[in-house]
């Protein structure tokens, strides 16, 4: 089996059985309710909506809406930015999409290889969805071990759940989507490929989940220094808005930044545990930095990076022992 195969699968099997093991049982009767996503769009531009995720991990009490997602009106029809985890969230955003524009949906860019991102797309015209090449083939790859760990976890929410198939290819460059003009860069570090969009007329800019804003930053895939290549670029980029793929809206650098500090905060620990002999659990347990008190889900993905990156490290640092 390929080294990525092998890494992306059972990483995100780690991460979805930790999700799984952390939640507790629906009641019967909540089971039995009819699921539906209580879809609340907020406005941040004219134009612009944005449906905040949970700030929480996925469970099956949330059917795994845990990443923003926002909805741009353009004169030719709606244009959306991720389409949230299941099938079921996707038909729900494409109503909400329709009745906020008036029109239909003629785009949905994925930014990126994650179930709270991607799977909805399923619920959309294929030739409307657009991802990166590396985006594509992993879906191809991967896709129905992705969407499998989210049955586990999300139950009935995924019912009708495939496995999206981007019709269109979203190359670095620019284009323009009735009079609104996106400018794409395909930047990675969160994920193998990261798909970055500037809307250049509002000034908005979606870096996907290249950026956190008071929620802990996910490593399930993580390149670390690719991902601070990327925020270096991110800074680069003169923004009216920043539209996190999790955490709140806002003007200036305070999500580049802190995602930043999260991951530096990680990586130094994990090291310095790795050097004091510390095995996973130990770890796991030490105290985190108390300026990430204020960080929403902290412990729960620094207990999922040390089952990321310290079996990394051990593979990088470890010596190999011969074998008779």
């Amino acid at each position: 089996m390929p080294r990525g195969a092998y890494s992306t699968n059972r990483r995100e099997w780690l991460g979805l059985g930790l999700a799984a093991a952390m939640t507790p049982l629906l009641p019967a009767g909540a089971r039995a309710k009819v699921l539906a996503y209580p879809l609340a769009p907020v406005s941040i531009a004219p134009g612009v909506w944005t449906l905040y995720g949970a700030n929480e991990p996925i469970t099956a009490g949330n059917g795994g809406a845990i990443a923003n997602v926002t909805i741009l009106d353009t004169a030719d029809g709606a244009v959306l930015i991720d389409a949230g985890p299941s099938h079921r969230y996707g038909e729900a955003l494409k109503a909400v999409a329709e009745e906020l524009t008036r029109k239909p949906v003629v785009r949905v860019y994925l930014t990126h290889y994650h179930a709270d991102h991607v799977l909805g797309a399923t619920a959309f015209d294929s030739g409307v969805v657009a991802a990166g090449k590396d985006l594509t083939e992993d879906l191809k790859r991967y896709g129905n071990d992705l969407t499998g760990g989210m049955y586990h976890v999300a139950g009935d929410w995924m019912r009708g759940t495939g496995v999206p198939e981007p019709g269109r290819l979203a190359a670095e460059g620019v284009e323009t989507v009735g009079g609104r003009r996106f400018r794409t860069l395909r930047l990675s570090g969160h994920t193998r490929e990261d798909l970055c969009l500037f809307e250049e007329s509002s000034g908005l800019l979606f870096p996907g989940d290249l950026v956190f804003l008071d929620r802990a930053a996910t490593t399930p895939d993580a390149n670390l220094p690719a991902w601070r290549t990327s925020l270096d670029a991110l800074s680069g980029i003169d923004h009216a808005l920043l539209v996190p793929g999790h955490g709140p809206v806002e003007a200036g650098r305070r999500g580049i930044d802190q995602t930043r500090r999260w991951l530096d905060a990680v990586e130094s620990q994990i090291g310095d545990g790795f050097e004091r002999g510390l095995d996973i659990t130990e770890l796991m347990g030490v105290p985190l930095p108390p300026w990430t008190d204020g960080i929403a889900v902290a412990r729960y993905e620094y207990a999922r990076s040390v089952m990321h990156l310290l079996p990394r490290l051990e593979e990088e640092r470890l010596p190999l022992l011969a074998s008779r």
